[in-house]
């Protein structure tokens, strides 16, 4: 079982300035001179971390890690204006002329992986091959199935999640949430916003263990966080899956590998299987014992396995 590589700091970090006063964070770890690799973080609203340089060889792989907009150490923090699906592909556009890279691999997981498909549609050329986890295309049942239908599995976190606060209500849960999370009593946004951002973390694994010290809670940052997701999905992810299904189809084959959790309770493998229908030659590892976290033993090792495969390409 392979595990995560020893942990590294970057040789460079960046701070570019794009559109709308954003600032997007980037950073560099590993080999300056090796095969150029992004990692594309989940949410939206996610970001980076330490953790993730570890997924990839650092004698082999230029890491590059970045905060999308609003989240992480991008700024302003939680920003929503000129904030899409759009906009995003063009920063990582943006990142990639700034650090001289002609083609690179794409690494994605969960919104990341419907990130790494947006982008390889749009730019085909420039993609040596793919890494994606987690698969989700913003499709409506996928939308219905994480915001209302897995109260099935999940019924005491689920009444936890709609009895934060009075006003809440199951058909209108992001529509409710939103007018908390971006309301003017700061206190009341912060601590929806960790309610909101909690359920999501505590269905990410098939198996969890009790924790013995609460976590610290850091509010702006959980604020951040849940403003920009819950934008994207008033908004569908600004992305219309099917049509990046059927784009697909069309495209040359690029070295490619899919993992995905069999009791993945965010991003459900449906999808998962849809792609490879549409993405044959890829290699899909469906992972038996887990469900949606990249931490999960199972998908640990595909994902680390799959980063040594791809040392193979040039």
């Amino acid at each position: 079982m392979k595990t995560l590589y020893t942990e590294i700091e970057p040789f460079q970090i960046h701070h570019i300035t794009v559109d709308s006063g954003h600032t997007i964070y980037v950073e560099e770890s590993g080999n300056a001179s090796g095969q150029p690799i992004i990692f594309l973080h989940g949410g939206p609203g996610g970001g980076t971390g330490p953790k993730q340089r570890r997924f990839f060889d650092p004698d082999h792989y230029r890491i590059i890690l970045f905060d999308q907009r609003g989240c992480g150490q991008s700024s302003p923090a939680g920003e929503i204006v000129n904030n899409t699906t759009n906009d995003l592909i063009n920063d990582i556009e943006t990142i990639r002329k700034h650090l001289n890279i002609d083609k690179w691999f794409l690494f994605g997981g969960s919104w990341g992986s419907t990130l790494a498909l947006a982008y390889f549609v749009k730019f085909p050329e420039l993609v040596k091959g793919l890494i994606l986890r987690g698969i989700f295309l913003s499709r409506p049942f996928e939308l219905d199935w994480f915001l209302k239908d897995v109260e099935i599995f999940f019924p005491k976190k689920y009444e936890k999640l709609l009895s934060f606060h009075h006003s809440i209500n199951k058909q209108s849960l992001v529509t409710d949430y939103s007018r908390l999370v971006f309301g003017k009593d700061t206190k009341l946004a912060e601590k929806a916003a960790h309610a909101w951002n909690s359920f999501e973390g505590s269905i990410l694994k098939l198996t969890y263990e009790d924790q013995k010290e609460a976590p610290t809670i850091n509010y702006p940052e959980e604020l951040a966080r849940a403003r920009v997701q819950l934008h994207y999905i008033k908004n569908k992810c600004f992305v219309d899956g099917d049509v990046i299904l059927e784009s697909i189809k069309k495209l040359n084959e690029v070295p490619t590998v899919i993992v995905q959790g069999q009791y993945d309770m965010v991003c459900p493998p449906q999808t998962a299987d849809d792609l490879y229908k549409v993405m044959p030659h890829a290699d899909f590892r469906l992972i038996p014992d887990a469900g949606h976290s990249a931490s999960e033993p199972g998908v640990t090792d595909a994902l680390i396995d799959a980063t040594e495969i791809f040392k193979r390409y040039s």
